[in-house]
């Protein structure tokens, strides 16, 4: 979809270093090429080189008119997102990622549709279905180019439910509909922990967490205000690129410098974060954010070692002992690529259980819903193999002895910063006493443990200045 008005106010602002948006045709053909989905063995010198290392999915899409920035593209289940958020000042020179507001509304317009779109992917009817309503989706989620509700999955696919004007003068644009009933506000706060271990005193371990506040707001009135505060523990990190919705009415500016680009100091805002706002009618996230937490909630050691024509693993797992021990689920999964099919296992563990898949070439080491008193748990084993057919994983990354285990957990009602939402500090301005409901939940988001007895591959390995 294109906004002749954006790009109009893009060309106004950008002056003589604009580059005019191509053809649709033309933008994909680019875009695919710096994505590397074609060509994608040949050496291209303006998307290989050495000077442009991606750290991030803002790409800079060279066109016959010159470099089109910021493109933020990614790749979800097949599919292919992107969108080209207005710049609004001079291109030249670029500025930082972090002041262009339009990323983090492209972002998350992006996010809702893939949010929509995801679960039909496996059904072709039902997919088509879905992207043929979306552009009336769009006309109300981004009528004029201005992201005003991202949860597109809320939204109506036909004309016929959506109001022309508002009814009230002083109802804002996201609120489509009025609410009637007994005023209730749902709030949950969802943590997802990424991390790279690798168990060698060359390679740094990372982690990162990012945070993401959900508010479903069912309140009567046409503009009813909302207060919402997040709270941390004494000495807690405190919170860092926070992004807040378009319905927050202010907030204070400390809060919004706090960033994980620069180091931290005593000087950092540390809360309470508290956020004034109009709700949408519909179930929306209310801010993102990221926090530098000082250690990651289970450490792991991964030993593969080929020996003939077996191989011995070893996994030692270590839940820390500042982390909830309840689960609603935590297992660990044990991929073996470019091999073939397990013909003979023999095992050992600790603790839990340990099932082969169907297809005989991966382990899933069911830990369960709880850790032993001893907060570890271990598993030991050999491994054989048959003759490899095409059906079994490949992967270009992972040859030889550089393999890697991935754990999946989701820990209710906790969360690795430790923010939580007091219900008691929750100002609804509006007549009676409404039911509020807060939860939060931690869960595993790209969580590997490498072989220690191999080199991870640099891709994994972070960049350091």
């Amino acid at each position: 979809r294109r906004y002749p008005t954006v790009e109009l106010r893009a060309e106004t602002f950008g002056g003589s270093a604009h580059v005019p948006v191509p053809s649709d045709s033309a933008f994909l053909e680019a875009l695919l090429l710096e994505l590397r989905l074609v060509q994608e063995h040949a050496f291209v010198e303006q998307r290989d080189t050495c000077t442009r290392i991606g750290r991030s999915s803002v790409y800079a899409v060279p066109t016959a008119a010159g470099e089109l920035w910021p493109v933020l593209a990614f790749r979800r289940s097949g599919l292919i997102y992107a969108c080209l958020p207005l710049v609004e000042g001079p291109m030249e020179p670029r500025p930082p990622l972090l002041t262009v507001r339009g990323l983090s509304q492209g972002l998350a317009l992006l996010l809702g549709i893939v949010d929509y779109v995801s679960p039909s992917r496996k059904n072709e009817a039902e997919l088509k279905a879905k992207i043929g309503q979306l552009r009336h989706r769009l006309i109300q989620a981004c009528p004029l180019g201005t992201p005003l509700n991202a949860d597109i999955r809320s939204l109506s696919g036909s004309f016929e439910d959506i109001q022309e004007m508002p009814a009230d003068k002083d109802q804002p644009a996201w609120r489509s509909s009025s609410y009637r009933g007994k005023p209730q506000v749902n709030v949950c706060i969802t943590e997802k922990v990424k991390c790279m271990q690798y168990g060698q005193r060359d390679v740094v371990d990372t982690w990162q967490v990012y945070g993401a506040v959900n508010c479903k707001c069912d309140i009567e009135g046409s503009a009813p205000s909302v207060t919402l505060s997040l709270s941390l523990p004494t000495n807690a990190p405190p919170l860092q690129d926070i992004v807040v919705h378009h319905c927050v009415t202010s907030v204070e500016p400390a809060m919004l410098l706090s960033t994980s680009a620069q180091p931290l100091h005593d000087a950092v805002y540390s809360g309470p974060y508290k956020f004034p706002f109009i709700p949408p009618s519909d179930s929306f996230n209310l801010c993102y954010y990221t926090s530098q937490v000082p250690v990651p909630p289970i450490l792991g050691c991964y030993q593969l070692v080929e020996e003939g024509s077996q191989i011995k693993i070893t996994v030692n797992l270590k839940l820390h002992e500042s982390i909830k021990n309840s689960f609603e689920y935590c297992e660990a999964r044990i991929p073996f690529f470019n091999r073939g099919p397990i013909a003979q296992l023999e095992y050992k563990v600790s603790y839990g259980q340990l099932d082969l898949s169907r297809e005989k070439s991966l382990l899933v080491w069911v830990i369960g819903q709880k850790f032993p008193k001893s907060l570890e748990v271990s598993l030991t084993g050999t491994v054989s193999f048959g003759t490899a057919g095409e059906e079994h994983p490949t992967d270009y990354v992972c040859t030889g002895s550089t393999a890697y285990v991935k754990l999946y957990f989701r820990i209710p009602d906790f969360t690795l910063t430790g923010c939580y939402v007091d219900q008691h500090s929750v100002q609804i301005f509006v007549p009676g006493k409404p039911k509020i409901t807060a939860s939060r939940e931690l869960i595993s988001s790209d969580y590997y443990i490498w072989n220690s007895k191999a080199p991870a591959p640099m891709v994994y390995k972070p960049l350091l200045d």
